[in-house]
């Protein structure tokens, strides 16, 4: 059923969202290494954060956001001074690195 505009046009109503598979995430080698140097606690909420990647990349608290002047590779949050970067490749997620803010000066250079 369609319904109407202010502007009078036709549009689709809204669809609910399905649930579908989830993405299968990669590390590399950079990420693994980046990842045992860090604090137990920091690594317990990666791994939260990865689990929450792979079910729902939108999910809000990751902020999900593309890195400025990199063209496919992209920054979640784990907590509010550590991140970690990605990128897309088909249905799987490649995570590249993790750290504090200073890690994304590390995908630039």
């Amino acid at each position: 059923m369609k319904r109407r505009t202010s502007a009078g046009r036709a549009e689709e109503p809204a669809r609910k969202a399905t649930a579908s598979a989830p993405l299968k995430v990669a590390r590399t080698d950079s990420f693994a290494r980046d990842f045992k140097g860090l604090p137990k606690e920091i690594q317990e909420r990666t791994e939260k954060a990865i689990l929450r990647l792979g079910q729902n990349p939108s999910y809000p608290s990751l902020r999900v956001k593309k890195m400025q002047g990199l063209s496919d590779i992209w920054e979640a949050s784990v907590t509010m001074s550590n991140r970690l970067t990605l990128h897309r490749a088909g249905e799987a997620i490649i995570l590249r690195r993790v750290g504090t803010h200073d890690i994304l000066k590390k995908e630039v250079e």
